[in-house]
C-alpha cells in the first residue's frame, strides 16, 4: 500500500518514508527499520522525518519503551481505493527526475 496520492508530490525520500510507514501503519517502524524499508541514507532520512513531523504527517509513539514512527491517519488511503497507479503528475515527475543530470 502507498500513501495517499495528495502526499506523493513531496520530496522522493519523504514519499519513500510515507510509503514504508503506510505498509506498517498499525505497528509503526523504528528508525532502523524505516531506513531499511525506505532504502535511504541516514542523513536524508533525518531531514525527511523532521519535515514530515513538522507538517503533522507522522507521529512518534514511545508507549512500549521503543520509539516507533507511525503515519498520521490522513496519509493512509481508505480501504478499497485503488491508489496503486501513479498519478499523471507523478509519472511526469519521475521522467523529469530521470532527465536531470
Amino acid at each position: 500500500m502507498r500513501a495517499k496520492r495528495e502526499y506523493r508530490n513531496r520530496d522522493e525520500t519523504e514519499v519513500a518514508v510515507l510509503d514504508a510507514l503506510v505498509e506498517r501503519d498499525q505497528d509503526g517502524l523504528t528508525v532502523f527499520e524505516l531506513r531499511l524499508q525506505a532504502d535511504v541514507e541516514i542523513d536524508d532520512l533525518e531531514g525527511a522525518l523532521g519535515d514530515l513531523k513538522s507538517d503533522g504527517l507522522i507521529d512518534v509513539d514511545r508507549s512500549d519503551g521503543r520509539m516507533r514512527i507511525k503515519p498520521d491517519e490522513s496519509v493512509i488511503p481508505d480501504p478499497g481505493t485503488n491508489d496503486t497507479e501513479p498519478s499523471l503528475f507523478e509519472r511526469v515527475r519521475r521522467i523529469v527526475d530521470r532527465l536531470r543530470p
